[in-house]
This record gives C-alpha cells, sequence and structure tokens, in this order.
C-alpha cells in the first residue's frame, strides 16, 4: 500500500490512515527515501564492501532493516516468524560475522524488492488500525513500559542509524 505524500518534508495526516499514524507514516516515508537516496545505483560488490573484518556490509545493513521491521510487525501486530524465517530473522537481526558470510552477493534490487514488500505490509496493517492502537502500552527490553508508537518510532530511528553508517561506508568505497 503506497501512501500518498504532497511533500517528503511533510509531517501530515495522510489519506487511508488515524491522524497519528498518519504523521508516523510521513516519518517513515521520509527515513525510506533517504535510504534508497544512500544506495542509488550500488553495485553486489558495492553491497558486499567490508571496511574491515569487524564491519558490516551496506547490504547487511539492507538485511537488517527488513529484518528490524519483520520483528516489530511480528510483535505490534502478533504476526509470528516461524519456520525458516526464524533463521533469517535471527541472521538479519544479529548481523556479525555470519551475516558477513552469508549476506552477499545479492544485487541492489534484491534489497530493495524485500524493503518494499514488508513496508507495504506495513502499511497494509496501519491502515486497519487507530491511534488508540498507536498509544496501547506494553512490556518491551528489559521489562521496560512503551508504547507501539514507540516501537514503530525505533523501527525508523534504527533505520536513519544504519543509513548512517550506510553513508559512511559508500564514501569509502574503493575507486
Amino acid at each position: 500500500m503506497d501512501s500518498p505524500i504532497r511533500s517528503p518534508f511533510l509531517i501530515e495526516s495522510l489519506p487511508g490512515y488515524s491522524p497519528t499514524i498518519g504523521h508516523l507514516v510521513a516519518m517513515m516515508n521520509y527515513a525510506r527515501s533517504t535510504t534508497l537516496e544512500a544506495v542509488a545505483g550500488l553495485s553486489p560488490a558495492e553491497l558486499d564492501f567490508l571496511l574491515d573484518g569487524e564491519a558490516n556490509s551496506i547490504g547487511m545493513l539492507l538485511e537488517h532493516m527488513i529484518w528490524v521491521e519483520r520483528g516489530y510487525q511480528a510483535n505490534t501486530f502478533g504476526w509470528a516468524i516461524e519456520g525458516e524465517e526464524v533463521e533469517r530473522w535471527r541472521l538479519g537481526s544479529d548481523l556479525g560475522e555470519e551475516g558477513r558470510k552469508q549476506i552477499r552477493g545479492f544485487d541492489l534490487d534484491h534489497y530493495l524488492e524485500r524493503l518494499k514488500a514488508i513496508r507495504d505490509r506495513t502499511l497494509a496493517e496501519f491502515a486497519k488500525r487507530d491511534d488508540a492502537w498507536l498509544f496501547e502500552e506494553g512490556e518491551w527490553w528489559g521489562g521496560n513500559v512503551c508504547n507501539n508508537y514507540f516501537k514503530w518510532f525505533h523501527v525508523f530511528e534504527d533505520e536513519i542509524n544504519h543509513r548512517g553508517q550506510i553513508r559512511i561506508i559508500r564514501k569509502r568505497l574503493p575507486g
């Protein structure tokens, strides 16, 4: 489900969403547009480039964004992560050494299609919910209390953080 926007620089209610969810979607749209800008035109070799033996590649960071969002779909929409998804979620969430071995060799479209598919599922689900759901409280890491709004803020806050890493890596690509 694509959400129509007048400008990426407006945080406003969007058709098809309750007012506050529309604001959240506007912020998520902007964060995603800057991520897409940061990775535009990258080759598989550039997506797999590692600054050093402890680094994450751009492809790994994109994979992480996919699985963070999928994890929050599970957490807030009640969608289980099961079957072969469990291992892929663990790998994409944890990254590290195993990710350096397995998350590689893909072209940019591989990541972009999956980012879009996971976001489309999120937006479709947001359209079914209201602002009261956004403010529902529950337990989060370490027994802390938070609401669904914070959880989804964290999804795009995490993306913005990793987009910054992507920009640094891109500047350091060979050639």
